[in-house]
């Protein structure tokens, strides 16, 4: 016969106090949201009784409904974005979490309104990212019309339409890699790139003016190249990447305010400029890991996704509840900052 899973076990799975187990169990007190999505977790891998209560399945709790659109299904980054909102979902405490998650294909703004548009009457409340575009913004407008909160992650849409964003301030990140990359050049003069995965991308144009505007005021002996839109795609950045190092023999520093550095990573692993040269881009995944390791990538400004998705369930669950409208809020989260010594 099977061993039942008591308390015990839970615990040491979980690495938490048998009293801490205790509190969430029984609900005796509030226990940090990190811990308990711990127990969650913890739960659920050893097949513990109390896995599916504590998921949210208990049927006394208010369900709650979540709608989010993402890009880019098959970018590891995404993969891990989605992975790690679904935790965040069936760990919420005092609800029914229900996960309504879908992709889209391209960037295409009357694409993404569409899908938007779709998700009226399936969720309670709505998240996505998106461009900024008068299409996204006619269909935000309407569905808040109706009722239904709707959040912009990563990339701001919508300013004025759309009840909050949640992500990175991306001004900000711009001149973090700026500092850098100015830093690594150790006053040589210069040039430097930038790759941004389309222009109505507003995160990006940004983290573009971020970049531009510590570079000329700090480190006016460096060139900012005009931005190259890689669609957020590897081979775009790889053959973009390629030229620029071909065409520019001083060539500093390549920035990849988004996604697509794969191609970067790969173009770098083929030429090795020589002289100071530095690698920003804006996720931690295998391929940047590697890249870190490697010494091709010199830093990776990344997006706290645990702390993102545990942010945003609370959100959006507040919003669908009416119990705290936060009309037009911003919330910045930190960000993740890796090099090569901290992996």
């Amino acid at each position: 016969m099977k061993k039942r899973m008591g308390m015990a076990d839970l615990a040491r799975e979980a690495g938490v106090s048998l009293s801490t187990v205790d509190r969430v169990l029984n609900g005796r007190e509030t226990v940090h949201p990190d811990t308990r999505a711990r127990i969650v977790a913890a739960a659920r891998a050893i097949g513990h009784p109390a896995a599916r209560r504590l998921a949210g399945t208990d049927e006394s709790l208010p369900e709650v409904r979540f709608g989010v659109v993402l890009h880019k299904q098959g970018q590891d980054f995404y993969k891990a974005f989605a992975e790690t909102l679904t935790r965040a979902v069936e760990a919420a405490p005092g609800i029914r979490g229900r996960l309504t998650l879908e992709f889209s294909a391209s960037q295409s703004p009357s694409e993404m309104a569409a899908r938007l548009r779709a998700m009226a009457g399936r969720c309670d409340s709505l998240a996505a990212t998106a461009v900024n575009h008068p299409e996204v913004t006619a269909a935000v407008e309407d569905l808040t019309a109706g009722g239904l909160p709707v959040f912009s992650l990563l990339s701001d849409f919508a300013q004025g339409a759309r009840t909050g964003y949640l992500g990175l301030n991306n001004l900000k990140h711009g001149r973090t890699a700026g500092w850098l990359m100015a830093l690594a050049t150790g006053g040589q003069p210069g040039k430097m790139a930038v790759f941004v995965g389309g222009h109505r991308w507003h995160g990006h144009e940004l983290r573009e003016t971020g970049f531009r505007s510590y570079l000329r005021e700090c480190a006016p002996q460096i060139t900012v190249l005009e931005p190259l839109v890689n669609l957020e795609t590897r081979q775009l950045t790889y053959e973009a990447t390629l030229g620029l190092i071909a065409r520019n023999p001083d060539l500093r520093g390549i920035y990849v305010a988004g996604g697509g550095m794969e191609g970067a990573i790969a173009a770098l692993r083929e030429t090795r400029p020589e002289g100071p040269f530095s690698l920003v881009v804006s996720a931690l995944t295998p391929d940047s890991r590697a890249g870190l390791a490697e010494g091709l990538v010199t830093m990776v400004i990344d997006t706290p996704l645990e702390r993102l998705c545990r942010d945003l369930v609370q959100e959006m669950t507040a919003a669908a509840r009416a119990e705290a409208p936060r009309a037009q809020a911003q919330t910045f989260l930190p960000p993740d900052i890796h090099v090569a010594e901290s992996i």
